[in-house]
């Protein structure tokens, strides 16, 4: 029994069953996103917030990235790992995304990338497709773009979302496998994924796409900030673990941690 989620195989899911999704940036992580069962662990270029402390994602680099998507296919067995394209390592020419892509695959493990925008990245995905590269399109809010759009809703007004339908339309036309649709309208996600025979996943686009994908850090209350509407915190580890840290600190500094049960 085919246990290796591909990204063949997570492009079959559509219409059958939701796809799930967490981001993973490290080799322990991944390993507990692999035992629950997720499908696709996306190693994304949030690691510029969540782990590296950037407010922004415009800061991380290829070779960060690359470190980072090393660490999570090797504690990856099943699930499909997903490298984030770095800003401005697939948008300079067709020859350095497919460069960068390649290094994905061949030094990182990665089983496919993501890059952002819609009909105007065809060319690119196209070319990365023809060259054995999986790719998965992200369309909506597009976190690399923000000095131009900032934060907000995407496709609330007519011609923006008859062009996000458009732009599903051309990524699938050009071969990519799925598509993640960030902070668009329930309605109009509905929409696009009803005018796709590919995968939709959804983050702040409603209920009814193919799959859904949160921020791993987010899901947990490990974010250290206010998080978005669209995430349900499912646990809140971070005050978990400062409450340990500081039970440990009261324990070294009252002498009553180390006891002699672990002491050699």
């Amino acid at each position: 029994m085919q246990t290796k989620w591909t990204a063949e195989r997570i492009k079959g899911l559509k219409g059958t069953g939701k796809i799930t999704c967490l981001t993973a940036y490290d080799y322990t992580t991944a390993k507990l996103i692999d035992a629950a069962g997720i499908h696709l662990a996306l190693v994304g270029d949030s690691l510029a917030n969540t782990m590296l402390g950037h407010p922004t994602t415009l800061a991380v680099t290829m070779e960060q990235m690359l470190h980072h998507t090393a660490a999570v296919s090797r504690g990856i067995t099943n699930a499909l790992v997903v490298a984030d394209m770095p800003f401005m390592s697939y948008q300079v020419s067709t020859e350095k995304a497919l460069e960068n892509a390649g290094r994905f695959l061949k030094e990182a493990g990665a089983g496919a990338v993501k890059i952002e925008g819609g009909a105007f990245r065809a060319q690119t995905v196209a070319a990365l497709v023809a060259n054995g590269i999986p790719v998965l399109g992200h369309i909506g809010l597009t976190p690399q773009s923000i000095r131009q759009t900032g934060y907000k809703v995407r496709g609330r007004k007519t011609c923006e979302a008859e062009s996000l339908v458009l732009d599903a339309k051309a990524l699938e036309a050009a071969g990519v496998f799925g598509i993640v649709i960030e902070c668009v309208p329930a309605a109009l996600s509905k929409d696009i994924t009803k005018a796709v025979r590919i995968p939709t996943i959804g983050i702040g686009a409603g209920p009814d796409c193919d799959g859904q994908i949160l921020v791993t850090h987010d899901l947990l209350g490990l974010s250290g900030h206010a998080t978005p509407k669209f995430v349900k915190r499912y646990a809140e580890l971070g005050d978990l673990m400062v409450q340990a840290f500081k039970e440990y600190k009261a324990e070294v500094e009252s002498g009553s941690f180390p006891s002699g049960e672990y002491g050699y």
